[in-house]
């Protein structure tokens, strides 16, 4: 597969996760969902670094940002920062069985989270919820199936 293809597929499987991390949901569910765009963007980041980029986690977190009203450059922050880390470790994330990578998801995800809670208590929006953090275990325990999905989508060179 060329590069443009891959891009496009890239754009394609993020814009997905982007509506499924905005779609809403009722009752309880919200607090369960995982960070669907973030798992994407971890993903091809690790995956294909160099088609993916950081620019990617950057688009994506003012999407999100944008769709869900909050702070203006929040989730870019937040997002472009784990895409960074990432990218960094993607050689070290890809050499280890899935179940090691949840774990690096896991702390991805915690991360991603944390700059967000310190951004939100910056702010003054502060929430102390423990219910805020769900959504990273939910996240890590779903990476094997992203991998199974995602994986479909694009070809190991």
């Amino acid at each position: 597969m060329s590069n443009r293809e891959n891009l496009l597929i890239i754009l394609l499987t993020s814009t997905a996760g982007l509506v499924l991390s905005i779609l809403p949901l009722p009752g309880w569910l919200p607090v369960i969902r995982p960070a669907f765009l973030v798992l994407a963007v971890l993903y091809w980041s690790t995956m294909t670094p160099f088609v993916a980029g950081l620019m990617l986690g950057f688009v994506g977190g003012l999407a999100l940002d944008v769709f869900q009203g909050s702070l203006l450059g929040e989730h870019a922050l937040a997002l472009s920062f784990v895409t960074y880390l990432a990218i960094r470790l993607h050689l070290m994330m890809r050499a280890k069985p899935i179940f090691e990578q949840s774990l690096y998801v896991w702390m991805a995800l915690i991360i991603y989270e944390l700059l967000l809670w310190v951004i939100d208590g910056w702010t003054g929006r502060s929430s102390s919820s423990p219910l805020r953090w769900v959504h990273t275990l939910s996240g890590a325990l779903i990476w094997p199936f992203v991998v199974g999905l995602l994986g479909r989508f694009h070809s190991a060179r």
